[in-house]
């Protein structure tokens, strides 16, 4: 099984709950409430991911949450966020 880390972010009761992932850019996601963005961060990834495999390019290599937290780009985003776990859709795990 593969698995990303996404970042959430919650932003306040009147703005929507923000999903993405550090490994994939333009891979966003978002829900009404934290609940509601998580279980809409996987669609969000399948879909990533067979656009990807559409486009005949790799799947990208998902980094550890060491990694990331490593990566200045990403660091201040970790601290200061809900880090999430968000397993391979099955059908994406086709064309590992």
């Amino acid at each position: 099984m593969t698995h990303y880390i996404a970042i959430i972010e919650d932003a306040g009761p009147d703005v929507a709950v923000g999903v993405w992932f550090p490994d994939l850019p333009g891979c966003v996601s978002a829900g009404d409430d934290l609940d509601e963005a998580l279980r809409n961060a996987p669609e969000a990834l399948e879909l990533y991911l067979a656009q990807v495999e559409q486009d005949g390019k790799p799947q990208p290599k998902p980094r550890s949450l060491t990694e990331l937290k490593a990566d200045p780009d990403v660091a201040d985003d970790i601290q200061n966020y809900i880090v999430a776990l968000i397993e391979t859709p099955s059908r994406a795990h086709a064309a590992e």
